[in-house]
Order: structure tokens, then C-alpha cells, then sequence
């Protein structure tokens, strides 16, 4: 066997022990030298297998402590290829109408799907955006993960890995907002939250598609 097809077999024999055992995001991985003893390759193998699945956002190798389950959990950071595209203005037009078809859908299933525990993850995202708006200090990074974690309440694996685009649809548009967009940005994530809280889907369809189509509006205005 060349050394390719032996680094391609052994990452995906790591891929099926992370299937096998539900390593979850954040789950420590075993070192190099326990893999290649589990899998019977050398270390240097299984480093380099460890390494591919690093590149593809499966893993995250932190030096000094251990090997991790990424967060991304394999979805590519630009998977779309966004960040090539010049016309930053047509993106954002077109990303906002891409938005206004799957968010609103994914808000009622999150209503529909949601844990506990899940809806208590999306209360922190929500108060950390408030605090950003209170502080009139630019919140995208903290929308982003509001908007993710929507995603995540939907109990659906494929809206999941929608994340990305959701995630880069956010931040594009949050380079053109205006400060003057903070309080309706506050009072449409308080609706959409309560909506999901009270497990009212249809109301929080409503409310997501209201929040787009404002922001839609918005930046229509303003270009």
C-alpha cells in the first residue's frame, strides 16, 4: 500500500472510531501514538492523518493539550466561496433573499425541535447580543452565533451544516448596517426567541421573516 492510500485509509478509520464512539464537538481525542497502536500504523501515519482531518475542520489540534473534536465538525469555513466574490453589495442583496427562504422555516422547527437545554444556549446568545446593542458597539460576531444556534435548535442535521452560509450572511450584512438598526435588531431577536421559547412555530416563521425583510428593506434603502 503507498503512503497516500495509508494516510486516506487511517483518517477515515479515525472518522469511523469519532462515528463509533459519539465523540461530541470538544471531545478529547487519543494522541497520536495511541491512534497509530489502535488503527496499527506508526505515529508519524496517524500524525499525518490527524493533520488532514485538521485541515477539513473535523479536528482541532491544540498544542500542549490534546487533539479535539472541532466545532465545525467538518464544514469548510468558506464552502461556498464567498470571500472570492468583489461585489459585496449584490452578495449581501443575494444572501439576504437565500436567507428569507430557509431561516424562517428553520425558526418554526427550532419552535417545533428545541431541548431545554438548547433553548437555554440560545437565551445566552440572545442576552449576549443585547449587551453588544446596549453598549452601541457592533455585535456580528455575537449575531452570528444567535442565528447558529437557531439552526442547531431545528433538530435537523442538514439545516445544521447550513450554519456557514446563515453564519456568513450574517457578518456580510453586519458591514453595512447602521447604528440606527440596533433597537429594531433587539426587539425582532426578543420576538424570535419568545416565539421559540413559548414553542410557537408559526409565530416564529413570522417573526425570522419579518427580521429579514426589514433588514432586506433596509439595506435596499441604503444602496
Amino acid at each position: 500500500m503507498d503512503h497516500k492510500t495509508l494516510i486516506e485509509r487511517t483518517t477515515n478509520e479515525i472518522i469511523k472510531i469519532i462515528q463509533d464512539k459519539n465523540y461530541q464537538p470538544g471531545d478529547k481525542l487519543p494522541n497520536e501514538y495511541e491512534l497509530g497502536g489502535m488503527l496499527g500504523v506508526s505515529r508519524n501515519t496517524a500524525r499525518e492523518a490527524l493533520r488532514a482531518l485538521a485541515s477539513n475542520n473535523v479536528i482541532e489540534i491544540r498544542q500542549g493539550a490534546g487533539t479535539f473534536i472541532s466545532k465545525k465538525m467538518g464544514v469548510p469555513d468558506d464552502p461556498l466561496g464567498f470571500s472570492m466574490i468583489k461585489d459585496k453589495n449584490k452578495l449581501t442583496r443575494d444572501l439576504l433573499q437565500l436567507r428569507c427562504v430557509i431561516e424562517p422555516p428553520i425558526a418554526a422547527l427550532a419552535a417545533q425541535n428545541s431541548t431545554p437545554q438548547e433553548i437555554a444556549n440560545l437565551e445566552v446568545s440572545l442576552l449576549e447580543v443585547e449587551g453588544q446593542i446596549a453598549q452601541h458597539t457592533r455585535f456580528a460576531e455575537k449575531d452570528r452565533n444567535f442565528h447558529a444556534q437557531i439552526a442547531r435548535c431545528s433538530g435537523n442535521l442538514v439545516v445544521s451544516n447550513l450554519i456557514p452560509i446563515i453564519s456568513e450572511g450574517v457578518t456580510v450584512f453586519s458591514t453595512v448596517v447602521s447604528r440606527q438598526e440596533f433597537e429594531q435588531t433587539l426587539k425582532s431577536h426578543r420576538c424570535i426567541f419568545e416565539a421559540i421559547r413559548d414553542r410557537r412555530p408559526v409565530e416564529a416563521e413570522q417573526a425570522m421573516l419579518f427580521h429579514l425583510l426589514y433588514n432586506m428593506n433596509r439595506f435596499h434603502l441604503g444602496n
